[in-house]
Parts: structure tokens; sequence; C-alpha cells
């Protein structure tokens, strides 16, 4: 692979996969996250448009009061390499969880200008909800939300003990949401390239 480093924020020209890194946002004990994340980052690692990574927020301990700390100055190196993203999010009490506001909140020019998609679960709502508050927290921080999602309803359910799924439309919309992140992945990478981003 190779790319030519620009400006900061991660602007560069692309010659090969975009760099995707999938982020999981609940850190609770117990929490179904592992298994969701999974099979989407095997879904993912079977395009050859994307070579993917995993930012754990459980195993990435961002301080809550924002201040910088060697931990932070990673993750925003992380952010600044990638071309785009995808959060998978549960959905708690109508609402995102708290340690995925702290990793948006943590960066700043590293996420302008690049994609991001969603893969959310949880009961009747599928995490839709969460969702819906995220797309107005990543515009403003200068991201395009892609247009599609995915999401589990009751989503304990929908996998097998091989974390394995059967849920059709869960596939289908995957496979659909991959292909509008490597569309927007392409053209901002080569946007942030001709022209800074003016933001």
């Amino acid at each position: 692979m190779n790319r030519a480093d620009a400006a900061a924020g991660g602007a560069r020209a692309v010659d090969g996969p975009l760099r995707l890194e999938v982020i999981i946002a609940s850190i609770r004990p117990q929490r179904l996250a592992p298994v969701v994340a999974d099979w989407f980052v095997r879904t993912a690692r079977a395009r050859p448009e994307f070579e993917t990574g995993i930012i754990d927020l459980l195993h990435t301990p961002l301080p809550t009061d924002l201040s910088d700390a060697p931990e932070t100055e990673r993750f925003r190196q992380r952010l600044a390499d990638a071309d785009a993203f995808v959060a998978v999010t549960s959905e708690y009490n109508h609402g995102y969880p708290a340690s995925l506001k702290t990793a948006l909140d943590s960066a700043k020019h590293e996420w302008r200008a690049k994609p991001i998609g969603f893969v959310s679960y949880g009961g009747l709502s599928g995490g839709l909800r969460a969702v819906e508050q995220l797309r107005q927290v990543v515009a403003e921080i200068h991201m395009v939300s892609v247009r599609e999602s995915v999401s589990f309803h009751r989503a304990r359910k929908q996998f097998d003990a091989d974390g394995n799924t059967g849920d059709g439309a869960a596939i289908d919309a995957a496979d659909r949401m991959l292909s509008q992140l490597a569309w927007w992945g392409n053209a901002l990478a080569a946007a942030r390239v001709s022209e800074p981003y003016p933001g």
C-alpha cells in the first residue's frame, strides 16, 4: 500500500485499501458488543476495499475530563491514519454509551471530512434511537454519516454460538453500508488531498 501523507487530520492519497476503524462503544460488564463487532469485522475484512482495525473503548481508557494523556495521543493517531469509521453501539435509556461520547469529544481535526457508519443493537428499537442521536453529533464534528446502517432487534437472539447471524436484513444492510463507506472514503480522501477541508 502506498499512501502519501498530507495535511493534519489524515489528508492523504490512498492507493490500496481504505483504512477502516471499527469502534466498539460499550464497556459494560457482560456486554454483547464483542459478538456484534466480531461479526461485522469479519464481514468488513471479506471486502477488498478495506483494511480493517478495531478500537475497543474498553481497552482504550480515554480521560473522561478530556485532558491530554498518552492514550489520547495514541487514539488520535489511529483516527488520523483512518479513512473511514464504523461505530458498533448499544442503546441505553434511548441513548448511546457515554464511552462513545468521550471518544468523539477526545479528538477534533482527526474526524473531519471522513465517513462513518453505524451498527446498532438493542431490544425492540434495535439501537436506532442511539444512531439518530449520533448522526447529529458526528455532523457537528464535520463527519459524513452514510445513509445505510445495520440494526439488530432483540440482539441476543440474533446470533448463534459461533457468533454468526441469520438476520438477512442485517446482512444486506452491512453490504450496502460498506459499499457506501468505500465510495465516501475514496471521494473524501481525494478531496482532502486536493484541497484542505475548510473546518
